[in-house]
């Protein structure tokens, strides 16, 4: 008999049905206001470089200045990301971006927003996801 819920070796479903980390970003250098970010890390790889999971919170706007590599997928909501020349685009459900090491500028949420995270980063980082503290950072 096949099981349907079992996954395949070194296949990682990405499960919500745990409790997700919590972190209050308060810094004023850093957002505008408070939030309560919540993520949950399905994947983290051996060496520190990689994780991955879900990420959501509130509308925030919160300054960024990113030393990894960040894939964002948005499940839900939409967000608007300006870089420090003042050049700006908005993402919303369905849309796919990376967030490359080097963006410094702002992540907004414009209200509640729920996305996948992919980061990239030295071995040695414990990034967090973007506007989020991260993400993109801190979880």
């Amino acid at each position: 008999m096949t099981r349907c819920d079992a996954s395949p070796a070194n296949v990682i479903a990405f499960d919500t049905s745990a409790q997700p980390r919590e972190i209050r970003v308060h810094d004023p250098a850093l957002v505008d206001a408070p939030y309560t970010a919540r993520s949950w890390r399905c994947f983290g790889s051996g060496d520190g470089r990689a994780i991955s999971g879900i990420w959501e919170a509130g509308p925030h706007l919160e300054r960024c200045d990113c030393d990894y590599d960040e894939m964002c997928h948005i499940l839900e909501g939409q967000v608007r990301l300006t870089d420090a020349a003042g050049s700006s685009r908005t993402f919303g459900p369905g849309d796919s971006f990376v967030v490359a090491a080097g963006f410094r500028g702002t992540w907004e949420n414009l209200g509640f927003v729920r996305k996948v995270f992919f980061i990239l980063g030295a071995a040695s980082d414990q990034p967090a996801p973007v506007a989020p503290v991260a993400p993109a950072a801190q979880e």
